[in-house]
């Protein structure tokens, strides 16, 4: 928010928005009742959203660190996977999880109370 650089403007934003809907509704075609990366499964996140080995060890070592649950594993996963949708990635890479935690980071409670 503090940059001067100009940024990205609305428009182009939803075009990215759009077409990761769209990349996420022909995914999940032949999934009942899962439309979108918030919705997947375990078994749907090791098919689609398992991330490279750097990607992996990336997300051992915060959820170590950090004492996460399996439950925001699975969070970030899915965060990730949307990351790299939106920038039409075929698969989930590590700048897409240290982006996925750093999001789950924000909405951990301890942030607040510094």
């Amino acid at each position: 928010m503090s940059s001067k650089a100009p940024g990205e403007p609305s428009a182009a934003i939803r075009e990215r928005v759009i077409k990761a809907r769209a990349i996420q509704s022909l995914r999940y075609k032949n999934h009942p009742g899962i439309h979108c990366n918030a919705q997947m499964t375990t078994a749907l996140l090791h098919k689609y959203a398992e991330p490279d080995a750097e990607g992996m060890e990336k997300l051992r070592e915060a959820i170590t660190k950090m004492n996460m649950s399996a439950r925001a594993y699975d969070r970030i996963l899915k965060v990730a996977r949307t990351i790299a949708d939106l920038e039409a990635s075929v698969s989930v890479r590590q700048h897409h999880i240290m982006e996925a935690i750093g999001y789950r980071n924000l909405d951990r409670s301890s942030y607040f109370n510094m």
